[in-house]
């Protein structure tokens, strides 16, 4: 069965003349997907009958179902819970800034990680997303909020590197200009430090953000928030920054989650100093989502405060990453993880 949502136009097209039918087919097909964004086959109505025939049997055009919208009263975000063919669900987020609308993707149904204070990764992982249900959290979105999305964050549930191959089909048919064709420049994928997908995303020379979800600035205080820190070093998760920067030119985002005396001392902004300063990293600072099955305690807004002025005065460039959706479960994995027990 072929997942004609995820083919490329190159591979629709190789497709469209298999099936004994015109080579131009394969552009109307793709239009309707990835452009008008149809959730059916029906909906096509300049492709002749006898292809669509073919479509059918041949695959099931994705098209995940709205589960659960939750829209913030503080500040308009809205989390959805969108159900995949199988009956898994996955989380996204609709984001409203002045400069555009942003969205937040999963890649992964549930997370293998371990990562101590992320509830995406509490179940385990249930399994990849295809490039089609990364995609069509977008399209979804776009369709129920009836405006259009500027920039997308590959940071909801998952690690996008342990997701690979269907991460970049997904990055380069979002951006072709067949398609939605958002700039590589307005979006950004986190990873958690998977070394050797790090560098081998560097060679694909795409002109997209790398977050380096850091968090801690030694391994051993790493090794107790991330259970990756036990494979990858900080000194090889700097090389493969330095590395992915010389490739792409594309300037690194740190993002460090700040935990009340955890690591949000003195001695913690100097070491985020030290690695950040050599490669003209950006920090994105943010006081940690509190979850319930974790005792983690989010840092003071005096504490942040300090820590973002040492990195300030050290000249690093650095922010807080505003609050969005508190109220609505705001943390990855939140919502699914509330659903999955209201199922039980």
């Amino acid at each position: 069965m072929y997942d004609i949502k995820s083919m490329t136009i190159e591979e629709l097209q190789e497709w469209t003349v298999q099936q004994g039918e015109k080579k131009f087919r394969a552009g109307q097909l793709y239009d309707w997907i990835h452009r008008k964004k149809v959730r059916s086959y029906e909906a096509m109505t300049n492709i002749p009958g006898s292809l669509l025939q073919k479509c059918r049997q041949q695959g099931e055009l994705v098209a995940l179902t709205k589960v659960r919208m939750q829209e913030s009263k503080l500040d308009g975000t809205r989390k959805y819970l969108f159900a995949c063919s199988d009956g898994n669900v996955v989380e996204s987020v609709w984001m409203k800034y002045k400069h555009g609308n942003s969205v937040c993707i999963s890649s992964q149904v549930g997370c293998r990680m371990g990562c101590s204070f992320c509830a995406s990764t509490l179940d385990g992982l249930e399994r990849n997303l295809l490039a089609s249900e990364m995609l069509d959290q977008v399209y979804a979105i776009e369709e129920d909020t009836g405006e259009r999305v500027s920039n997308v964050v590959v940071m909801g549930t998952g690690e996008p590197m342990d997701n690979y191959e269907n991460l970049v089909r997904f990055l380069k048919m979002l951006t072709d200009e067949n398609g939605l064709h958002i700039s590589q420049r307005n979006i950004t994928v986190s990873t958690c430090g998977i070394v050797p997908r790090m560098r081998q995303l560097a060679e694909e020379k795409l002109q997209i953000t790398l977050a380096l979800s850091l968090h801690a600035v030694t391994d051993e205080k790493r090794k107790k928030l991330m259970p990756i820190a036990n494979r990858y070093c900080i000194r090889e998760l700097m090389d493969a920054c330095a590395y992915y920067f010389e490739q792409t030119g594309r300037r690194i985002t740190f993002e460090y989650s700040l935990v009340n005396g955890v690591n949000d001392t003195m001695e913690d902004a100097k070491g985020l100093i030290r690695l950040a300063k050599p490669l003209h990293c950006h920090v994105n600072l943010i006081p940690v989502n509190p979850i319930k099955e974790r005792d983690y305690v989010q840092s003071s807004r005096e504490s942040v405060e300090n820590f973002k002025k040492n990195l300030e005065n050290a000249h690093v460039q650095v922010t807080v990453r505003r609050e969005m959706g508190r109220d609505i479960d705001g943390a990855c994995g939140q919502l699914r993880r509330r659903h999955l027990s209201e199922a039980d």
